[in-house]
C-alpha cells in the first residue's frame, strides 16, 4: 500500500529563509525508501494557528494518510507544535511518542525533554518529530514499521493483531 504523506517543517528561521531545513528532506527521503508518496510539503513559523490550519487542511481536505511534523517539540516558549497537534486531534496515540523517546535515549540523555505527540484526525495519523535532522531521522526510524499497520487500522482495512 502506498502511504500518502505530508511533511510539515515548523521553524521560524527556516520559514524566513534564514536556515536550511534538512530534517524535512531527510524524512521525505526515508519515507520514499519505504515506498510512501510525499504528497505535500510545507514550512511554517512556530505559530500555533498556522500549524493547526495546515494540519486540518491536510487531514480533512487533502486526505493524507500520515502527516509528519518536524520542529517545535522542545521546551522553548515558541515550541507549540504539540499543542497545535493536540488541538486538532480526534484521539491521542501516546505509544508512538513513548517509543521515539525511548529509542532517543540510546543516543542522547535529552530525549525525555521532547514533547512530541502523535494523534489521529479522521483517517490521518499525525506524528511530531524533533527539529534536528538526526533526531527526526532516528525518531522516524523507531516507528516507521508501525505506520502501514496504523494506516490500515485507521482506514478499517485491518484488525488488531495479537
Amino acid at each position: 500500500m502506498a502511504i500518502r504523506v505530508g511533511i510539515l517543517t515548523v521553524s521560524d528561521k527556516a520559514s524566513r529563509g534564514e536556515r536550511l531545513d534538512t530534517a524535512g528532506p531527510a524524512l521525505a527521503a526515508l519515507m520514499e525508501i519505504y515506498g510512501a508518496e510525499i504528497a505535500e510539503r510545507a514550512t511554517l513559523p512556530d505559530e500555533r494557528d498556522q500549524i493547526e490550519r495546515q494540519l486540518r487542511q491536510w487531514a480533512d481536505d487533502a486526505g493524507l494518510d500520515v502527516v509528519l511534523t518536524t520542529g517545535g517539540t522542545g521546551l522553548s516558549p515558541r515550541d507549540v507544535t504539540p499543542e497545535a497537534t493536540l488541538a486538532v486531534a480526534d484521539r491521542v496515540v501516546p505509544g508512538i511518542g513513548e517509543v521515539m523517546r525511548q529509542v532517543g535515549l540510546k543516543t542522547t540523555h535529552l530525549a525525555p525533554l521532547s514533547r512530541a505527540a502523535a494523534v489521529t484526525r479522521g483517517g490521518t495519523l499525525i506524528v511530531n518529530l524533533p527539529g534536528s535532522e538526526r533526531g527526526a531521522r532516528e525518531s522516524l526510524q523507531a516507528i516507521i514499521d508501525l505506520l502501514p499497520h496504523a494506516v490500515e487500522l485507521l482506514h478499517g482495512e485491518a484488525e488488531h493483531s495479537s
